[in-house]
């Protein structure tokens, strides 16, 4: 099998787990959102295969987003503000994951790893932040009531998510490392 196909066949395998595992994270809620598990195959496709295909990676996270019903509830208020958020902030992770990963991991494909494994969860929820400010923002404040906005987005939409996200990806990094490790001695 050529170069090409392998990576054709792991992304598409990627493809795959970042659905099922995005399926599964509805399940796992705390307050108004899903955990997202599907970072880490994100990371590990951005580390072996590039930026474009952490993009792609990214992209089908935030497809099966919207699919799962997790954006509903911003579906209702601005469905165009909804989709560009939930699409930008999966695409936007995992290429900058992609991209880190390719700068740093000339020096040291460990230390790339366990960055962009922080990297992913800071991008993700940075960039849904944004899209709370871009398109939400009127309805979030007449939420938030006498608290600050902002502070109201970080407990209620952001909250434990952020956290947990981060935490899964830091624990999951030593094994980035290692499936990095050997897709790289198999394809030598």
């Amino acid at each position: 099998m050529n170069k090409n196909t392998k990576k054709v066949v792991a992304v598409g395998l990627l493809t795959a787990i970042v659905v099922v595992l995005q399926f599964i994270s509805m399940w796992i809620r705390t307050a108004t959102f899903s955990i997202t598990l599907s970072l880490v195959p994100i990371v590990v496709g951005a580390a072996l295969y590039g930026k474009w295909s952490g993009a792609w990676l990214g992209g089908i996270f935030g497809l099966t987003v919207m699919l799962t019903g997790d954006a509903n509830l911003f579906l209702a208020i601005n469905p165009a503000g909804t989709v560009i958020t939930v699409l930008a902030k999966g695409i936007l992770a995992g290429f900058a994951v992609g991209l880190v990963y390719e700068l740093i991991s000339k020096k040291n494909d460990v230390v790339a790893a366990y960055i962009s494994g922080i990297l992913a969860p800071i991008v993700n929820t940075g960039i849904f932040i944004v899209g709370c400010y871009l398109f939400f923002f009127d309805t979030i404040k007449s939420g938030a009531g006498s608290e600050s906005t902002f502070k109201y987005i970080i407990i209620t939409f952001v909250g434990f998510n952020f956290l947990i996200e981060l935490a899964v990806n830091l624990i999951l990094s030593p094994t980035i490392v290692r499936i990095i490790k050997i897709v790289r001695k198999e394809n030598k």
